[in-house]
């Protein structure tokens, strides 16, 4: 009887998937976490406003340890904070002491004010021309606000809502540079009046900023520009920025 073959069956195995010559090439590290998105700026934004709201004093250490702990970032972050400031003329830094808070010399502070004083008149000017009454309006509510605080001895509040109707103006117009120029204006005006002692009350800057918001509903240009620079004049005035060196003998008698 004749033998029958077995037919066998060769059975080939799938084939394994490749896999990367090294695993390790193959793990990419996790990139480094970024800190906090305008974490510098906002570090910049509250130093610049405790100066405007007189809440720093010129000569104020700035210390960046500390600075980096209440802020929660890095060191790195605090100086370019610090760097921006001094750029911004509202801290100094000083090599092997660190960064402070910045005391203007007295012809820091008139140059400052020279300044104010052909930046605002021209932008009042112009806002005469294009203000509207939603605009008006909106001054006469800040106006509110300002005797508000000034009424109930809101001492930080007055402050800021006094300096904020500048900026207020600049906004008016639609330009963002102009607003930002004025505030870092007003910040340095701040340190200027702690510095120099200003004696320019709240119940008369009140009155100067409601006699420009009564000139900007008449669309009076001349008029809002003589107000606006006296205005300026007054608070500049106010400072002690000539004091009489006193007599000697006179200063050493006792009292």
């Amino acid at each position: 009887m004749p033998r029958s073959r077995s037919k066998l069956k060769v059975v080939t195995a799938a084939p394994l998937l490749a896999l990367p010559r090294s695993p390790r090439r193959a793990l990419k590290a996790a990139p480094p976490a970024a800190p906090p998105a305008g974490a510098t700026q906002r570090i910049v934004e509250a130093i610049a406003e405790a100066i405007g709201a007189r809440r720093l004093m010129p000569g104020t250490k700035l210390a960046e340890q500390k600075l980096a702990d209440i802020f929660k970032v890095s060191r790195t972050l605090v100086r370019q904070a610090l760097n921006q400031l001094s750029r911004d003329r509202l801290v100094t830094l000083e090599p092997a002491r660190g960064a402070f808070v910045a005391m203007p010399s007295v012809d820091e502070a008139r140059q400052v004010f020279e300044l104010r004083q052909m930046v605002e008149a021209a932008m009042v000017k112009r806002l005469c021309g294009a203000i509207t009454d939603a605009q008006i309006a909106e001054l006469r509510d800040h106006l509110s606000a300002e005797r508000s605080a000034i009424a109930r001895t809101d001492v930080p509040g007055r402050t800021r809502l006094l300096a904020d109707f500048h900026v207020v103006l600049a906004r008016m117009l639609g330009n963002q540079g102009l607003a930002q120029l004025l505030g870092d204006l007003l910040s340095r005006s701040s340190l200027i009046s702690l510095m120099y002692q200003s004696s320019h009350s709240a119940q008369a800057s009140l009155a100067e900023h409601a006699a420009i918001v009564d000139a900007l509903e008449r669309r009076d240009a001349r008029a809002a520009v003589r107000l606006t620079t006296g205005h300026l004049d007054n608070v500049e005035r106010n400072l002690r920025l000539d004091p009489h060196s006193p007599d000697l003998a006179q200063a050493l008698q006792p009292a």
